[in-house]
Parts: structure tokens; sequence; C-alpha cells
């Protein structure tokens, strides 16, 4: 019986996913969704993120139904989000799809027992998917001089060319696994996330600190603000609800919609 992939973060998968069962401690949103049927899983649980607006947080689940695979959410009280080794750990499944639900999985069981019943099964892996809309965008009028502002639909969407401006993603605010080195690939002037409601140990704000110790300001927007998954909603819709002490000194406060948040950094840098 091959072990199932237990990973960080979805992005991590790799061609080698395709038929195997993993377990990324990501957002359950469509995007996250999407990555893992694009590598072939055969089944997938993910974070539910605090749900959050529009139940973004578990909308994963119905996508993946709809090629048939099984798929399930952990509570976000649980077990820490970006901390791949806590769902089968510490996991409590929160919401399952019908595909699921049809080899036993239910809300309310372990993580644990939920792989053990998915290695059982007689899965395969999934379909290729429609692509995807464009994931990144460049909000042109937001930037100012040699800044710019691009938003994101994931945070693994971030280059070594994104340095010294800002990036809006709706990515979760934590830290993979918990290393600092994880918060951004890049040296940007600002980056804002969804707190994906926080979470067991505040793991979903914990990006914060990370930035803070590499000079970058740093920010979420509540989850009930704005769809996690989906940049041009954290764009639109989102409010901060948590920030670092380098975005405040450059003008950001809690409860700035993230267009005034970003307006702030951009202003402070030029």
């Amino acid at each position: 019986m091959t072990a199932p992939l237990v990973l960080d973060s979805v992005t991590h998968l790799t061609a080698e996913a395709r038929g195997r069962i993993a377990v990324c401690a990501s957002h359950g949103a469509v995007y996250a969704a999407w990555y893992g049927a694009r590598k072939g899983v055969s089944a997938l649980i993910l974070n539910d993120a605090g749900i959050g607006r529009e139940q973004a947080g578990i909308s994963g689940l119905e996508f993946l139904d709809g090629l048939g695979v099984p798929a399930a959410t952990v509570a976000h009280t649980s077990a820490r989000i970006g901390w791949g080794a806590d769902m089968p750990a510490r996991g409590v499944l929160s919401f399952v799809n019908a595909a699921a639900a049809s080899v036993g999985l239910r809300p309310g069981m372990a993580c644990a027992a939920a792989l053990d019943l998915l290695a059982r099964a007689d899965l395969t892996p999934s379909p290729e998917p429609e692509p995807l809309a464009e994931a990144r965008h460049e909000i042109a009028e937001a930037g100012s001089g040699t800044v710019r502002v691009f938003v994101l639909d994931s945070n693994g969407l971030i280059g070594p060319e994104d340095a010294g401006h800002v990036v809006v993603t709706a990515s979760h605010g934590g830290l993979l696994g918990g290393r600092p080195e994880t918060a951004v690939k890049a040296q940007v002037l600002a980056g804002i996330y969804v707190d994906a409601d926080r979470g067991l140990d505040d793991a979903g704000l914990s990006r914060l600190p990370a930035l803070q110790d590499r000079g970058i300001a740093g920010a979420t927007v509540s989850a009930f603000s704005a769809r996690i998954g989906d940049g041009l909603s954290v764009w639109e819709d989102g409010f901060i609800s948590a920030l670092n002490p380098e975005a405040a000194r450059r003008g950001g406060m809690i409860g700035q919609s993230t267009r005034d948040f970003v307006a702030a950094m951009v202003a402070s840098a030029t």
C-alpha cells in the first residue's frame, strides 16, 4: 500500500503525485483543488481555511466532485494551515464531497482514519481539468514611480521579478511548516494574504512576523471579506484584519480596504 503524500502546500505536488492520495495543508478553494487535479491526484485532503466568504475555503470540494475525485477538508481549528504534518496527526474532517462520502469519509472523522479508508478504495487519477483563467494581474493604476502592484491567486506565483513591488495574494497567511523562508520568495515592498480565520495557534497569520524580520510590510485580509484563492476578490473586497509593525509604519491600519492599504504602501515608497 503506497503511503499518502503529506505536503505543506499543494503547489509542492509534482508529476510523481499522479494516482496518489495527497494531504496538503493549503486552503480548500478552487485554485488548490485545480492544482491537485492537474497533477493527477486520486484523492485530496486540504484545510478549510476558516470557510470564509461564500464558502470559498471549501469551494474546491465541489470542483473535484465534478472530476470524480474524492476530496475533504480538515477544520482550520484542528490542524495548522500550512503545516502538512499536522493534517494526519491532529486534523479532523470538516467537509467532504460526494465522491469522498461514497467511500466512507464523513465530517468529524479523524484525518488519519480518512486516509486509511481512501487507501483501501479503488481510486484512479484525476482527469485533466480545464485551464483556469489568468491567475496573475497587474493593477497598473495602483502603482506609482518604480513601484508596481500585482494581484495573484497564489503566493506560489511570486518570482524574483516582484522584488520591490506590492503583491496582493489570495493565499493564506501561514508559513509552510513554520519555516520563515517560505513567507515570500522575493524581497517585495509589501505582501497581502488572507487570514484563513486565523485558525489553530494563529497559524493563518504566521507569515507576518517572518516578513517583519525581512523589513517587508505584511498584512492579512479577513477570510470573511474576500474569497481565499481569488486574487481579484482580495483586491476588490478585502479588509485588513492584521498587519505587522512595518506595515503600520508605512500607514497601514486594521480595517482599511485592500485598495487603501496598497495605496499607503505605494505612497510610503514614492
